[in-house]
């Protein structure tokens, strides 16, 4: 401190000087600094002149702030601070799982139902405990458990990515801190390849032939001949419908953005009979209950193609397993995932279509999906082969130059 300054007794730490020329009220105008540490230095602040409306207990109170600063590393935190600080730390995975799945994109998840039976099942002892209690024994005691009830490495994987989803849902929202230590997730290979023989195809389109729920045996067929997902199926509307242009538009598919499939001819009258079929059973509907006094049971017209229960969105499919246990399918072929499947082995097999066609026809957005068919392509890459060999044949006749001989033995 230079000489000239001395301290203000009443404030600890505050400072004052005064001026040789300027006055205020009368008496010498003062200039007030304060002291205070930083990682065990002292430093010194100028905070300013009494006639720029400065006072000592001002001065003591920026000091104060100062303080604190240095204390926790540039963030003054107030009692209320540190308290919102502690109940951050302390929220339960209950607590933030519940924000997760009652947030707008929690909402709008399209496993929301599946995410919150996996929780019930295999996370839910962990809803009393914080972020920070949790620990790397924790994870690894999930994988022990569901590995010794004899769960799949995907339904592992699944669980333990839903975990970390809830906690970075939490973290950017503010609600616990970031876990200190990385989750690692068991190395999943499920890549199966479901398709049927000629014989279990042959018994399907006979069961589905003489199905009594045409409409049901008609959504089954659409599966197999276009490839399209359970969902995509159950959300079908007559409105994505292009008769003109031969078109069925998917809307909001797996891959997020609306894309369009071709209509083959027997895809076409599928859907034409199943319109006929949705409009004759309107007409039903409305002359059973005419001439009673029962009231006709409410019916929401959505457009659905497939409805559900009173017009609603469908949302499973009851019959699928009776069918598939009619036509003697193997226990392990999921109907509609193993009919996606189906059509796209057969057309690789064929030979006549490439693998970025079959991905076209499927909608794949990543092309590495449709790379599991490539096996499946024989008959394709021995045309390709020979025509690779004509190729090669035809480039050297033409430059009518003899093979270079060289010889070994200098």
């Amino acid at each position: 401190m230079k000489s000239g300054k001395y301290r203000i007794k009443k404030y600890p730490g505050v400072y004052g000087y005064d001026s040789a020329k300027k006055r205020v009220n009368g008496k010498p105008d003062i200039c007030y600094y304060i002291l205070f540490k930083v990682d065990g230095k002292n430093r010194t602040e100028k905070i300013g002149w009494i006639s720029e409306g400065y006072t000592g207990q001002l001065a003591a109170e920026v000091r104060a702030k100062r303080i604190r600063e240095a204390r926790h590393n540039g963030q003054v935190k107030t009692a209320r601070d540190i308290r919102t600080e502690r109940k951050k730390h302390n929220r339960t995975l209950n607590e933030i799982k519940n924000h997760y799945f009652n947030s707008e994109r929690g909402k709008a998840l399209k496993g929301r139902k599946t995410d919150l039976g996996r929780w019930k099942l295999y996370l839910n002892h962990l809803g009393t405990k914080s972020v920070p209690e949790l620990s790397q024994l924790d994870i690894e005691r999930i994988k022990r458990n569901l590995k010794q009830n004899e769960l799949s490495p995907a339904t592992i994987d699944h669980a333990l990515r839903l975990l970390r989803r809830i906690i970075n849902h939490g973290v950017k929202h503010d609600l616990c801190p970031a876990l200190a230590f990385k989750i690692e997730f068991p190395r999943v290979h499920n890549t199966v390849t479901e398709f049927l023989t000629p014989e279990q195809a042959a018994r399907l389109l006979d069961v589905l032939d003489n199905w009594k729920r045409q409409d049901i045996a008609r959504m089954i067929k659409l599966a197999w001949f276009t490839g399209m997902r359970r969902g995509e199926l159950f959300s079908l509307k007559t409105a994505h419908l292009d008769f003109t242009h031969d078109l069925i538009t998917i809307a909001d598919p797996k891959g997020g953005r609306n894309v369009n499939i071709p209509m083959s001819p027997p895809v076409k009258e599928l859907l034409q009979q199943q319109i006929f079929f949705l409009r004759k059973a309107q007409e039903l509907r409305e002359q059973r209950y005419k001439n009673t006094s029962t009231p006709c049971p409410p019916w929401e017209e959505n457009g659905y193609l497939f409805p559900g229960v009173h017009g609603k969105k469908r949302k499973d499919c009851s019959a699928i397993n009776r069918i598939k246990e009619k036509a003697r399918l193997p226990k392990s072929f999921r109907p509609f995932h193993g009919l996606r499947h189906h059509l796209a082995v057969t057309l690789a097999s064929s030979g006549e279509y490439t693998l970025d066609m079959i991905g076209e026809l499927l909608t794949h957005k990543d092309s590495s999906v449709t790379r599991r068919y490539a096996s499946f392509l024989p008959e394709a890459r021995k045309k390709a082969a020979t025509r690779a060999a004509e190729i090669l044949t035809n480039h050297t006749s033409h430059a009518q130059v003899a093979p270079k001989i060289i010889n070994l033995e200098k």
